[in-house]
Formats: C-alpha cells, sequence, structure tokens
C-alpha cells in the first residue's frame, strides 16, 4: 500500500507523471500544478471497508464454483450475511483497543470473527490494518487456543456419559509420564462441581476427562488411556467443526493445539445452535447474469448434522453462560442479554482469547502478536473479552432477542437489550432503528468486491462479479 512508503510512493508518482507528459497525456505545465498539490493518505482506520470479509468470500465462493454448484455462469450476484455495522463496529472495538491498551500488554495484532448460530459470517477483522498487512489472522492465522479449548473436552467427557454439570471433580495433582499441569495460580483448588471448574478453568479438570474417556473403553493403562481419550476428544473437535489437525500431545486437553478464529467460532456456534453443527458460509444467495437464483444455501447444503445431543449441548450451555457472570470471562458480561463463552491464555501470554455467543450470535476474539512474542500478562478476560464485549452490545441493541438453548432468561433481560440504542450510528446500522437485521443482511453483496485487481478497492460496491479464465465456469472472481 502506497502509505506504508510514502517517499517511494511519491518518487514512482513523479516518474508515472513525467512519462504521461512523454506520452502526451499530460502538459509540462499539469505535471508541475501535481507535483506541487502531491495526494496525501487517507486515514484508513475510519474506512468500514470489509476487505478481510471480501478476501474471505471471494475464496468461499470460488469453493462453490469448484464443486459444480455454480455451474457455467461468468456473472454472478451474490447475497452475503456481512453486517456493514457489525463489521464497522468490531474495526473500531479493536483498533480502540489496541491503540490504548495494546503498548502496555506488549499487544500489538488481534483478530475476530462474528457470525450467527447457523455459521452465517457477518464479520471479519483480520487485523489491524489491511492496508499495512491482507494477511487475513481470522481465517488463516492458527494459534494455540489455551483454555477457550476446554469446551470442546467437556463436550467430549460429556457425550461419554461420563459427567455432568453438578459431578464434583477434584482438582489435584494429575501427571502423564513427566508432564504435571499446572493451574493458572499454581495451586489447587480441591472438590468442586464440574460448572465451577470450567467457570474458574482449572487445569487438572481436562486432563482427568481424557484419562476418563479412555479407561471408559476398556483401557487400564493411565497413559494410554489418556491417548485414546485424546483421540476422542478430537474427533469430537473435527465433528465440531475445527478442521486443522490436531497434534496430538499430553497437554492438548488444555489447548496445546492451533486453530484459526473462524474455527473457534464455527465450533462455539454448535452450542449455540443447540449441538446441531455450524459450517460459516458466505452466500445466502447467488444469481446468474440475468438475475436467476442458480444457488442457494438454505436449499442447497445440506441440513446440519446433529454433532453433540441436545442434552450435551443444553448442559454446556448452562455450564459456559456461569464464565461471564461469575467466571474468568466477567468483562465480557453484557448488561441484559444472557451470554456464555471462555476465555484462553497460553503460556508466555503468547495468545489471549474470548469466545463466546448468545442466542443470536457468536463471536471470537484473539489478540497477540505475528511473531509469537510473549505479551505483558495478557489474559483472555482482559483484552479480548473487552473487546468481545464491545462488539456484541454494539451488535445486540434494538434487535429480539433468542435465548441459548438450555438456559433460562433472567426476568429483564429482554426489555434492557431491545432497547433503543442510544448511539445514533447504531440505529443506523442496525436496520435504521426500523428494520430488522435479518432484512438488514441483503445489503451486503460479494458483488463489488471482486473486481479486477487493477481496478481500485473502493470500486468494490457494485454486485456484479465477473467471472475470468480459472476453474470450470468460475476462475477468477471479480
Amino acid at each position: 500500500a502506497p502509505h506504508v512508503n510514502l517517499p517511494a510512493a511519491r518518487a514512482r508518482a513523479n516518474d508515472v507523471l513525467g512519462a504521461m507528459v512523454d506520452a502526451g497525456f499530460m502538459t509540462a505545465g499539469q505535471v508541475d500544478s501535481a507535483r506541487r498539490n502531491p495526494a496525501t493518505p487517507i486515514d484508513r482506520k475510519r474506512d468500514a471497508s470489509p476487505d478481510y470479509y471480501l478476501d474471505w468470500a471471494f475464496d468461499e465462493i470460488r469453493k462453490l464454483a469448484d464443486d459444480g454448484k455454480l455451474g457455467p455462469e461468468r456473472v454472478l450476484t451474490v447475497k452475503t450475511p456481512h453486517d456493514p455495522a457489525i463489521q464497522k463496529r468490531a474495526d473500531e472495538a479493536i483498533e480502540s483497543v489496541l491503540r490504548q491498551h495494546g503498548p502496555a500488554y506488549r499487544a500489538r495484532q488481534a483478530a475476530a470473527v462474528i457470525m450467527d448460530p447457523d455459521g452465517a459470517v457477518r464479520a471479519i477483522v483480520g487485523g489491524r490494518d489491511y492496508g499495512a498487512s491482507q494477511f487475513n489472522r481470522a481465517t488463516s492465522s492458527l494459534r494455540q487456543p489455551g483454555s477457550s479449548f476446554k469446551p470442546y473436552v467437556y463436550a467430549a467427557a460429556m457425550s461419554a456419559g461420563l459427567y455432568k454439570p453438578t459431578t464434583i471433580v477434584t482438582d489435584r495433582p494429575v501427571c502423564i509420564g513427566n508432564w504435571c499441569p499446572n493451574n493458572y495460580g499454581r495451586s489447587y483448588a480441591g472438590s468442586m462441581p464440574l460448572t465451577v471448574a470450567l467457570a474458574k478453568s482449572i487445569n487438572t479438570i481436562p486432563v482427568q476427562m481424557s484419562i476418563a474417556i479412555g479407561k471408559a473403553t476398556g483401557e487400564t493403562h493411565e497413559a494410554r488411556a489418556a491417548r485414546i481419550g485424546r483421540m476422542k476428544i478430537v474427533e469430537t473437535c473435527r465433528a465440531m467443526g475445527l478442521t486443522t489437525p490436531l497434534t496430538d500431545t499430553v497437554s492438548l486437553p488444555i489447548g496445546a493445539g492451533e486453530v484459526t478464529v473462524i474455527e473457534q467460532a464455527a465450533g462455539y456456534a454448535v452450542f449455540a445452535n443447540g449441538g446441531k453443527r455450524a459450517k460459516p458460509y458466505a452466500a445466502f444467495d447467488i444469481r446468474n447474469s440475468m438475475g436467476e437464483e442458480i444457488y442457494r444455501h438454505d436449499r442447497d447444503e445440506p441440513a446440519p448434522a446433529q454433532v453433540l445431543s441436545t442434552q450435551v449441548a443444553y448442559e454446556m450451555n448452562q455450564m459456559l453462560s456461569t464464565v461471564p457472570t461469575a467466571g474468568t470471562g466477567r468483562r465480557a458480561a453484557l448488561d441484559g442479554v444472557v451470554s456464555a463463552g471462555k476465555t484462553g491464555t497460553t503460556n508466555g501470554y503468547k495468545d489471549a482469547w474470548y469466545v463466546g455467543y448468545t442466542g443470536n450470535l457468536v463471536g471470537a476474539v484473539w489478540f497477540g502478536n505475528d511473531d509469537s512474542s510473549e505479551t505483558n500478562n495478557m489474559t483472555g478476560g482482559s483484552l479480548p473479552a473487552m473487546t468481545w464485549k464491545e462488539i456484541m452490545a454494539f451488535a445486540h441493541q434494538g434487535i429480539e432477542l433468542k435465548p441459548i438453548p438450555g438456559v433460562t432468561p433472567q426476568p429483564g433481560d429482554a426489555k434492557a437489550a431491545i432497547a433503543k440504542a442510544a448511539d445514533p450510528a447504531a440505529a443506523a446500522g442496525a436496520g435504521a432503528g426500523h428494520m430488522p437485521r435479518k432484512s438488514f443482511e441483503v445489503l451486503s453483496s460479494v458483488g463489488a468486491m471482486f473486481k479486477a485487481v487493477e481496478a481500485p478497492r473502493t470500486a468494490r460496491a457494485s454486485v456484479q462479479v465477473g467471472v475470468r479464465e480459472a476453474a470450470p465456469g468460475l476462475t477468477a472472481i471479480r
């Protein structure tokens, strides 16, 4: 991007101006005037252009074409679930938190994904500045999830019929070989209900769970049982939407694998979706140049699989709803809106997460550094939880609240959240204060986003999608 190296960009501009005089397109006087009044960078931080989202959506539409779902069409109109208002607030929240608190925590990057419980992706923030780096940290960066991985372990153990929210577990020393996990405070809390163990993010419990899952298969040797348990946990993760290969290590149950932000959003969406798989998607509807519908997500995609039983999903939701009210995620608690979620912090404070959901939306937020350098004691309950709350508080203004499956809303929750936003931007974004957000979803088309590379990015507002040679019928969407 020109603003990354402004002197070099201006030198190149001078070369181009000189060439235009030589070619007869400009006079020497016009060039002199242009050089006296050089272009100045525009602060892109105030631009809500959803570049990271569009890049991801382009790839998703191309996959549909590669799968033969779009036929030979070369011009497409795509209706996406992208929500410009939520996107803008997510961009602003991440930039604001990094600007205000990033230096103190030595955190320089962040990413977020907001989606519906069924997988419709509303917003993607792949980094703090698309102009400086087009690498999408929300969809392509593999980071350790830390304790935000624990709900998958709990879900696997509960699916095996070994635990209930009221089961009494004991936080005690546990070792597999010469590896012994420690808690955040390097102490042990003794006996407690399983719900409390999750809310307090006790590290020894998921490790005990991996052993118990293995022993339930008949294996008596503890280390071998733990390995079998980890295999079952990985199977659960796969079913829930974590597609990145997970390396089998003894510390896997406490989040030593690697995942992407969008995978985390998809995984937690299973809880919000009552146990049904929620594959992230970028298109509701796709039409050809004649306006004929050639693809509709709800018609052409298989019904979501029930990957967790309704009972397990309900019980997980009940437990995770205590994290923002009485656990490590209190900074994510929403006024008047029931939410659930989990914090995550890795060794050396290299990665910090908050992944949470309501009955309406799921959000995954990550903070850290591209070079995996350590931050200054940044936990998932700090910047990620704060950012998640800011985005979600805005996104729930002026909409009808849906309950989290299995979680009974407290009296007054709906009234507090449905109250119209005082923020004018919120009123405009959430359907301009008149239409529900469901109607608002059509306002974002992948369309112009897929303009040819040489076209200005600002031209990405049209809904025409031109296709140039590549895969049969859809090689390059522009």
